[in-house]
């Protein structure tokens, strides 16, 4: 890419390229011998930004008049409190729930507002420090990666088994799959066993793939709609009215998906923690 301008299509398939262990990008939809360092990186670091802040807003909590900073981190903890409550009906698990999900809750805030960082500046500063070399690839929304989501809902799926486990014990975790949602008694109960099975096993695969898919396709069209973006402001041939057009274009068409996709980012996290509320509570209630 460094001897010619690319076109459209290889500046695209390049930006959406991983740093991985392949060195080169994915080409395979699923392919579990491929570590993407870069959405590692990233998530890690978003990670313990999330729980920086909130150790610090813990450890400089007062009694007196709050500062701003604690005031807002109150706020927060009372609203994600507040649906907790109206959600999860055991109060022990939401001793452990509410904060794993006011967690959840900022880290992917964090994830998905690194797609507001201009799409060309972390290849222009690896271009410049000579780093592109080691670096050909690297892609800094970890959301836009389906890794991170599914890995992400998988670890619902095993809290949803594990308080399903819990509340109702293992048999009666395990009678219920047999059991529910088509009821029966003697031989019908046995016929429908089963049926019931298939029925629950779907359930949980598609909540935990829907769950998923949802953060990961919404961000990756944001990230795709930021790169065709770029792309306007990349036609620049000098002081010609298609030029000058399109980069007007591209600063305004820029600014305005900026603003609208902030929306965007703060609903897919909101959505994200709500929905891993509603499953854990719904695993309280049985089959």
């Amino acid at each position: 890419m460094a001897s010619a301008s690319p076109n459209a299509s290889e500046y695209i398939v390049h930006h959406m390229g991983h740093f991985n262990n392949l060195g080169e990008p994915q080409a395979d939809v699923v392919h579990f011998g491929v570590i993407n360092f870069d959405s590692l990186f990233w998530s890690i670091l978003m990670g313990a930004i999330v729980c920086y802040f909130l150790w610090r807003a813990a450890r400089k909590a007062t009694a007196g008049v709050p500062t701003r900073f604690q005031a807002a981190t109150e706020m927060l903890v009372e609203m994600v409190e507040n649906q907790a409550k109206a959600i999860v009906p055991n109060e022990t698990t939401r001793r452990f729930v509410s904060p794993l999900a006011l967690t959840v809750f900022l880290w992917v805030i964090l994830m998905n507002a690194l797609d507001l960082i201009p799409v060309d500046l972390v290849p222009s500063i690896l271009r410049w420090t000579g780093l592109d070399a080691i670096l050909p690839y690297h892609r800094i929304l970890p959301t836009a990666d389906l890794n991170v989501p599914l890995g992400m809902s998988l670890g619902v799926l095993l809290l949803m088994i594990y308080y399903g486990i819990k509340i109702n014990t293992p048999v009666g975790f395990v009678k219920g799959l047999f059991a529910a949602p088509f009821e029966g008694r003697g031989f019908a109960a046995v016929l429908l066993a089963p049926f019931n099975l298939l029925l629950n096993l779907i359930e949980y695969f598609a909540k935990t793939v829907s769950l998923g898919m949802r953060l990961f396709g919404n961000m990756f069209a944001g990230e795709l709609i930021f790169m065709l973006i770029a792309l306007m402001g990349a036609s620049w041939a000098g002081f010609t009215l298609s030029s000058v057009a399109f980069s007007v274009g591209h600063i305004i068409a820029g600014t305005i998906w900026a603003i609208f996709h902030v929306l965007i980012i703060v609903l897919q996290a909101f959505i994200f923690m709500m929905l891993t509320l509603v499953y854990v509570g719904q695993a309280h209630e049985g089959h």
